[in-house]
């Protein structure tokens, strides 16, 4: 199995790709580098409106190289695993320092801020038709079905394999980036994970696995990352108007640069109040209302968050990591973590 013929896969991808705003002819160099930062762990449904939104504001590399690095998280919200959007902002101003041109070849590409050989295999073959394989989930996928590949193809010796049947495909069949393309289009809309669909597959003549009558047995289970279980306290302050006090997060692994309320981290067995209190000071805090417990995710992390709702008279904020803002349009880079919150705030006030 393997003897694929990359023109009936070239012809399928022709009638069967998703209409997506960064597939516009010819490529835009920028456009592709974006795109693909945007869709790292992040599905293409989510990515399109937020994707749209980022170019208007930011048309190129240099308009993403002149911004403050609050406006591109602000358009970033939303599509979370922020720290893309701080790599992309610190490649722009590298580039644009360097010339403002993107076009290298993939192995000087990687060497940029926030690149990968995913990335970098993206942007040289679909931009400048460089001939290297894009080895994604979806295109491993791919390859591990249709050679019946028993190694993990995540593998070095399973995706020097992959890479070597991709670079066959290659050969003669029309632009690079349009292989690696139709690919990772056949892995993200017909060779899924679970129930593909293999009679409207333009590989399955071909595929080891689709004769094996088990497609799903490729590739093999992939050992996860242990779950690590956290609980956080909110200290959610709310003005008559509506509006809270957000913080910016300056510390810790993740949420950096994101506005929210005061979230602290519980010992197993403590008080919440005493720890969203000292997070408050010296803003005075009254009494507050406990709201329902907040369930969020973070890579492997599985958060549990008390909101404790504090209801506050206007004040200054109490420095300039501190504003007072409506969260339904902060103008701020936040989380989907807030407007959580404030659902559970807003459930308190529908108790009877």
């Amino acid at each position: 199995m393997g003897g694929v013929s990359p023109r009936r896969l070239l012809r399928w991808f022709r009638a069967a790709a998703r209409e997506l705003p960064w597939r516009t002819e010819p490529r835009d160099p920028y456009r592709v580098l974006v795109s693909e930062f945007m869709l790292q762990q992040t599905q293409v449904e989510r990515v399109v409106p937020r994707f749209a939104a980022f170019i208007a504001a930011f048309p190129s590399l240099g308009a993403l190289a002149a911004a403050a690095e609050d406006e591109v998280l602000a358009l970033w919200s939303g599509l979370g695993y922020y720290r893309r959007a701080r790599l992309l902002h610190r490649l722009a101003r590298e580039v644009v320092a360097d010339g403002g041109s993107l076009e290298r070849p993939a192995a000087e590409l990687v060497r940029l801020p926030g690149v990968g050989p995913y990335t970098a295999a993206a942007v040289a073959s679909l931009a400048f038709g460089e001939r290297v394989p894009v080895l994604d989930g979806n295109t491993l996928r791919v390859g591990a079905r249709v050679l019946g590949l028993a190694a993990d193809p995540r593998s070095a010796p399973g995706r020097r394999r992959i890479a070597a049947w991709i670079e066959g495909l290659m050969e003669g069949a029309g632009p690079p980036g349009a292989v690696n393309e139709a690919l990772m289009e056949l892995g993200a809309t017909i060779c899924t994970p679970l129930a593909p669909g293999c009679p409207g597959c333009p590989l399955a003549i071909a595929c080891a696995a689709c004769a094996e009558g088990r497609p799903e047995s490729y590739p093999p289970p992939r050992r996860r990352r242990a779950t690590v279980a956290l609980r956080w306290v909110a200290a959610c302050c709310v003005d008559g108007e509506g509006r809270w006090l957000l913080r910016r997060v300056d510390e810790g692994p993740f949420l950096r640069g994101l506005w929210l309320p005061p979230l602290v981290e519980l010992e197993a067995g403590a008080d919440p109040l005493p720890e969203a209190r000292r997070a408050l000071h010296p803003i005075p805090a009254e009494a507050p209302a406990i709201a329902p417990t907040v369930r969020h995710s973070i890579t492997h992390r599985r958060i549990e968050i008390v909101p404790l709702k504090f209801s506050v008279e206007p004040a200054a904020p109490p420095a300039d990591a501190w504003r007072w803002a409506d969260p339904s349009s902060s103008g701020l880079p936040t989380s989907s973590l807030l407007a959580k919150l404030v659902a559970a705030l807003d459930s308190l006030d529908r108790e009877p």
